[in-house]
């Protein structure tokens, strides 16, 4: 008979529930590549035009991967804390753990996702190991600094591209390449991972130079939220809950508009939409996530909903991309270019809850998921 297992007292539920809300924007962001690969030409991946595209580039585009990255800070903190509860080294445990995320993300970009984050979070894991002993308020410091710093670089250049109208240029459609991109990408197994071969080294150098800094000090701060147990001690904060929500959504929600409005004008107007969602999209995922905390207080079902899918989060990752290739390359029903946004919308939503009916299921006979469990045992080194 199987044995039913309990989560370890370790974890935490309101971790758990945020990593499963981030998972539907990280598929959100994602799902558009593979619905139509032929944005990934050149290594570069192009917002494509219309009202579905605009309400995501506004809404979840650059908002997710910073709630993720602010949880990878954060679990980091409970992972030192189990490591000194253990007795066991945080330094071996962590340079083992970065390792195997490492090999898991060159594996995941190679043959399913080339826009693969594992490899990076393996690399910036490092630092963060380096900086685990940097007081919260330094933590903060130094991860606003990075992003003011960003800000004002894509301002710079936003300023430099009206002087040089070709600076900031994105190199022109070549339709040739985009129809063998989907002729690839629909073709057989073998034509797939041709086109994955070619396509991750550049998107892969894309993702570490774009959002590298970025996740650094989202990383940042959730080295200083774990630090306080900011998700653990909700309480001692809660009273601020609506004036976040007030200042998230109103700094971040017309940042948004403005990444969206930009988005399709290459040039001064792109980089200035860059430059000021850097800075304001921080504030509307924090709005996100406490928007999220209230709902789930309220309904506390909403909550016991999503946190399987965060429990196994590496999992659900790499399952979203499985199902992608699976409904959209030919590795299945080589349905890329085919569909309308509005249907690949709808494909995300239905991906998303098979994944959270999957981790419900899967953890009521296990404690961890398929690649949480290699993970701990590469971690732990047994």
């Amino acid at each position: 008979m199987t044995e039913v297992r309990t989560p370890p007292a370790s974890r935490v539920h309101e971790v758990d529930v945020v990593r499963g809300f981030a998972l539907a924007g990280i598929l959100v962001a994602n799902i558009g590549y593979f619905a139509d690969p032929g944005y990934g030409v050149n290594g570069t991946m192009p917002i494509p035009d219309g009202p579905v595209a605009s309400v995501i580039t506004a809404l979840v585009l650059t908002k997710f991967y910073i709630i993720f990255s602010f949880l990878f800070g954060y679990s980091f903190t409970l992972q030192l804390r189990s490591a000194e509860r253990a007795g066991a080294s945080v330094r071996a445990r962590t340079l083992r753990r970065c390792l195997g995320l490492f090999v898991i993300g060159v594996a995941h970009g190679i043959l399913l996702w080339i826009g693969d984050i594992l490899t990076l979070y393996a690399v910036l894991g490092l630092l963060l190991l380096a900086m685990r002993g940097m007081r919260p308020r330094t933590a903060v410091v130094t991860g606003s600094v990075i992003v003011g710093v960003l800000a004002l670089l894509w301002a710079g250049l936003a300023a430099l591209s009206t002087l040089d109208p070709s600076a900031g240029q994105a190199p022109p459609a070549d339709a040739a390449a985009a129809a063998r991109t989907i002729a690839l990408a629909t073709g057989s197994p073998l034509d797939v991972l041709t086109l994955q071969l070619e396509l991750y080294p550049p998107l892969a150098a894309m993702v570490w130079a774009f959002q590298g800094p970025m996740a650094l000090a989202m990383f940042l701060f959730g080295l200083a939220a774990g630090k306080t147990r900011v998700l653990e001690e909700t309480g001692r904060w809660w009273h601020l809950a609506t004036r976040i929500q007030w200042i998230g959504f109103g700094l971040g929600l017309p940042g948004g508009v403005l990444l969206a409005m930009t988005a399709g004008r290459p040039g001064a107007w792109e980089l200035v939409g860059t430059a000021a969602t850097t800075v304001t999209s921080v504030p509307l995922a924090a709005a996100y996530v406490v928007t999220l905390l209230r709902v789930t207080r309220r309904f506390p079902a909403a909550g016991r909903a999503l946190a399987p899918a965060g429990r196994v989060a590496a999992s659900n990752y790499l399952g979203q991309s499985v199902l992608c290739c699976l409904v959209f390359t030919g590795y299945g029903l080589a349905l890329a270019g085919r569909l309308s946004p509005l249907a690949v919308m709808g494909v995300a939503a239905v991906i998303y809850t098979v994944l959270l009916g999957l981790s419900a299921w899967w953890l009521r006979t296990h404690r961890y998921g398929p690649v949480e469990y290699v993970l701990r045992r590469v971690t732990n080194g047994t």
